[in-house]
């Protein structure tokens, strides 16, 4: 075998091993706050700590209504905190839905080490205290960009009224491999949030937001997903629409509101 070909798969497995244990680095990018952070919001909020177990505590906000319709549970996507995510609720509290956010492992307050499996059990967990609260027929889940996978994960194993999927990947692994196409990536991401098996077992009219023009994850991410079940699923285009601008097009808006009013 010639000595550069050598030389190829040396450095290939070299970015291998790199890829393996900086992954994290690159996937997330939290705003991490100090725990005594003081949210402040010109409606009404509480903030909220949940326990999952010792050394892992998320922290989370929630929006409230006097009277409210239901609630949207809102998964953000692999950015910030939910300091700078809150402002996207009053897109679902102006139609008298009460919202909560929350942060994932080592985003904001929220403490813990992070692995794919660990994350879903907090989401559940927390899906089950507001289950205590409210109906699952009055639940939305809402899962935006790479938060999209563990809102479908959530709405595959439970009963909630809709499943919103906003700017959502076929599955993580895919992702990735868009951009590392030389990397042996379904052996190197310790990450797959698998949403293409996940929307399958999902038994909730899903509604899909996408925007045309999204050059980090394309539509037809989620046009792949819409053919699981074009009769539960429905995909909305934005047309124009990026993958973080999707909130200043009316049609979005128009869209949301439509959702919410049934």
């Amino acid at each position: 075998m010639p000595v550069f070909i050598w030389y190829i798969i040396i450095g290939i497995a070299a970015l291998s091993v790199l890829a393996y244990f900086l992954q994290e680095k690159f996937i997330f990018k939290p705003e991490k706050l100090k725990q005594d952070f003081q949210f402040k919001y010109d409606v009404p909020f509480k903030e909220y700590f949940f326990d999952i177990e010792p050394g892992v505590r998320i922290n989370g906000l929630h929006f409230f209504r006097d009277n409210p319709k239901g609630l949207i549970l809102y998964f953000h996507g692999n950015t910030r905190s939910i300091k700078g995510w809150a402002k996207y609720a009053r897109d679902f509290y102006r139609y008298d839905y009460d919202v909560v956010l929350v942060d994932y492992r080592g985003f904001g307050k929220s403490t813990g080490k992070r692995s794919e499996k660990e994350m879903m059990n907090d989401m559940q967990f927390i899906y089950d205290r507001m289950k205590e609260k409210y109906s699952e027929e009055h639940l939305i889940i809402y899962g935006r960009s790479m938060g999209s996978g563990f809102a479908s994960k959530l709405a595959s194993d439970n009963d909630p009224r809709y499943l919103i999927l906003d700017a959502p990947y076929y599955n993580f692994t895919r992702v990735v491999e868009r951009f590392l196409p030389i990397l042996p990536v379904r052996i190197v991401l310790r990450y797959h949030l698998r949403t293409d098996l996940w929307i399958q077992k999902v038994k909730c009219h899903t509604y899909i937001i996408h925007g045309t023009k999204d050059r980090l994850i394309p539509i037809r991410h989620s046009e792949a997903l819409q053919k699981f079940n074009p009769h539960r699923i429905t995909l909305i285009r934005i047309h124009d629409g990026g993958h973080n601008n999707l909130p200043s097009f009316d049609d979005y808006h128009n869209f949301i509101r439509d959702i919410l009013k049934y």
